[in-house]
């Protein structure tokens, strides 16, 4: 029987990430992690500064401000539009569904974007600011260091679009990892990156389906432990008579650490997103790859670290806007 075509939404996406992931090793070699020595020496020190002061009134930012670094990537590449507002001819990826009400930070990169305007007028770019915010983050919560390539300047336009095909907890696995290889990222760079999910929350209505309906079953997810399932239901509630927003610790074990008690919370059955645990108990054939990566973090934080920082530097390097394509944004989120 012959395959159904394509919508061609899909394959206007598929075809984009073809050309990221062809353009992103060419452009990945003009970045540097010196690119700022002379132009704006103490880029590093800045952006440390004002996020320290955010975390101060915000634990949670931290986690925060490595979902826009992700995200940002995932789409167009590590651009900036993300961080793009909405304008009567330009749909912000800030509305799409993985994003909104979910993605946050945006004034602290405005805080950052302002101290470094004083500091060094119109040299640094929005694109830079979210990946050195995701390494000093990840380091500020215990997490391992590395150098990040900077030089990528602003994209100036977003893509909405691309951002509602974001991966999702509710993807398959077989979905998930495609998304991440679709970008030139391999099964050890998904589990790893999935291990930022160690100081990050998640609302209520993401586990939902997990609770009390997963799959269509009127069925709790099976894979669930079920001592676990009960401590959740009882912060989420059947959503006809809960707060669907509520906080979920994604790594209940230290909730605030970037470590690798995440990957032994899947091993006990404690993951709480579908596509936590469904890299250990997911029935599809990725699960036979993943698993063994699981099960190799949850042994070894040093591999996990080593990984993480490797995978962090790959997904920094998805096509990169560089030399005089884009710009640099003086407000990061208008274009100038």
């Amino acid at each position: 029987m012959a395959r159904p075509a394509m919508p061609a939404v899909a394959v206007a996406l598929c075809a984009a990430v073809v050309t990221l992931a062809a353009l992103g090793g060419a452009r990945a070699r003009e970045l540097s992690p010196g690119y700022y020595d002379a132009s704006c020496p103490h880029v590093y020190d800045t952006v440390r500064r004002v996020i320290q002061e955010a975390r101060a009134a915000d634990p949670r930012i931290l986690a925060s401000l490595l979902r826009l670094h992700f995200h940002d990537c995932f789409v167009n590449g590590c651009d900036g539009s993300l961080l793009l507002d909405e304008t009567p001819t330009m749909r912000s990826e800030k509305a799409a569904n993985a994003n909104v009400g979910s993605a946050r930070g945006f004034p602290v990169v405005d805080d950052i974007k302002a101290a470094l305007e004083h500091a060094c007028p119109g040299v640094v770019s929005c694109a830079d600011i979210l990946a050195l915010a995701a390494e000093i983050s990840v380091e500020l919560a215990g997490g391992p260091y590395w150098r990040v390539m900077l030089g990528r300047r602003d994209g100036m336009a977003a893509n909405f679009d691309g951002a509602q095909n974001l991966p999702s907890p509710q993807d398959p696995l077989d979905n998930l990892t495609q998304k991440f290889a679709d970008l030139g990222l391999d099964d050890t760079d998904f589990v790893a990156l999935q291990g930022a999910h160690t100081i990050g929350r998640a609302q209520c209505q993401s586990i939902q389906d997990r609770l009390y309906n997963f799959s269509g079953t009127e069925q709790p997810d099976p894979t669930l432990d079920r001592a676990y399932l009960a401590e959740l239901r009882q912060r989420c509630p059947a959503a006809a008579g809960g707060d669907d927003t509520g906080l979920n610790d994604l790594d209940p074990v230290t909730p605030d650490r970037f470590d690798n008690s995440y990957y032994a919370n899947i091993q006990r059955n404690r993951g709480v997103l579908r596509s936590d645990q469904a890299m250990l108990s997911a029935p599809e054939e990725s699960a036979e790859s993943t698993a063994p990566i699981v099960g190799r973090f949850a042994s070894s934080q040093a591999q996990f670290f080593q990984s993480f920082s490797t995978a962090m530097i790959k997904m920094g390097n998805i096509a990169p806007l560089t030399g005089s394509m884009g710009e640099v944004r003086r407000n990061c989120r208008v274009v100038n």
